[in-house]
């Protein structure tokens, strides 16, 4: 099931880069909920190609159509499965003739095709950052259920870029407005004009970049999780590494914590007098305990390799396995960090509204 991601609530994308379109089915979404058409539109205007000169310039308007699952009167879902579809609009799967016959570096070619005996060579299929259209639709979606249920908010950041690094950034009041103000979504901004002009001086290089971007989830609820395979932490790992160029993943203090002594990463609990909760002191370990949510921010980050696609001549093999020299052209990102935070969000939307729900069935189950 490498296409579908989930348990109880549950989704499934399809489509190519430069096919006829993309998709994502929802299985599991609860009846009665308002569609969040907006709330959709905007994290897919977040993501779409084309924002400006950091972005690949595809045009690519990327609106919903819904199929499936919304009541056509009263626009609340239907507790049917949720069918939402994106057409290709600017695609060009002729670019890509002259790459038949040759592996470009770094990229799926090779793998896919050692695997499944043939590949589609037009823009690298579902390899293409193209196929995050449908999850991040699918994660608004989610993301919507986890504010109205639960006043969930979950907000990410460029927190890293080329080695350049953002100051310290609050992770309880960091919004999407702050985000956003930059073009490269770095809250803060002298850092985001540093991180800017590497973008430029790698792209006018024929080059790219990569960086680190950090997300936190304000607002979840003590328990949500489940031992020992089905962690929290295992799941957003998986989740955010699902995405194309990902290569690290951290929660809370995360490497940094190899550093500290016990008693210096340990998060000493209270009761706050204020609501009776059970509340720790610090956050080192990014609001996740036992792979279960402790009722504290989850803090997470995760790392991003530089763009495969340069255009630098490069070193490689056809198909025949004969040594050829291959320089990439076309459209692409010279950093996909900007286009990647609602990338980011929606995943962790994703793994929380899915343990949101089991959470329920599972208190059901107990009579809770």
């Amino acid at each position: 099931m490498s296409n579908s991601f989930g348990h109880t609530f549950r989704i499934t994308t399809f489509g190519e880069s430069h096919g006829g379109g993309l998709g994502v089915i929802v299985d599991g979404c609860p009846a009665g909920h308002p569609f969040p058409h907006a709330r959709i539109a905007a994290q897919l205007g977040r993501r779409r190609p084309g924002q400006g000169r950091l972005t690949s310039p595809r045009q690519e308007a990327d609106g919903a159509t819904v199929l499936s699952g919304v009541h056509s009167a009263t626009g609340v879902t239907l507790g049917t499965p949720i069918a939402m579809v994106f057409a290709n609009k600017d695609a060009r799967p002729h670019a890509y003739d002259n790459l038949a016959e040759l592996y470009r570096p770094s990229h799926a070619d090779y793998t896919y095709e050692a695997r499944y005996g043939l590949r589609e060579v037009a823009g690298g299929g579902r390899a293409s950052a193209r196929e995050t259209v449908a999850r991040v639709a699918a994660g608004a979606l989610a993301e919507d259920l986890l504010q109205v249920l639960h006043g969930v908010e979950i907000v990410a950041w460029v927190d890293e870029v080329a080695g350049i690094s953002a100051g310290h950034v609050d992770a309880e009041t960091v919004d999407r407005a702050a985000v956003d103000r930059t073009l490269v979504r770095c809250p803060d901004e002298a850092a985001a004009e540093r991180m800017i002009a590497a973008i430029d001086g790698a792209r006018s290089d024929g080059d790219t970049v990569g960086g680190v971007i950090r997300c936190v989830a304000r607002g979840v609820p003590a328990g949500w999780g489940t031992p020992v395979f089905g962690k929290l932490t295992a799941e957003l790992a998986g989740a955010l590494m699902s995405l194309p160029a990902t290569r690290a993943f951290e929660v809370g203090d995360g490497l940094a914590a190899t550093r500290l002594r016990g008693s210096e990463h340990n998060d000493p609990f209270y009761r706050d007098p204020a609501s009776g909760a059970v509340r720790t002191r610090t956050n080192h370990s990014g609001g996740v305990q036992g792979g279960i949510s402790n009722g504290e921010t989850i803090r997470l980050a995760v790392a991003f390799k530089p763009t495969a696609t340069i255009f630098r001549e490069q070193e490689t093999v056809t198909r025949g396995g004969e040594s050829t020299v291959f320089q990439a052209k076309g459209r692409h990102d010279p950093c996909v960090l900007p286009r990647a935070v609602p990338m980011v969000e929606s995943m962790v939307a994703l793994v929380l509204c899915d343990h949101m729900l089991r959470a329920r069935s599972a208190r059901v189950g107990t009579g809770g």
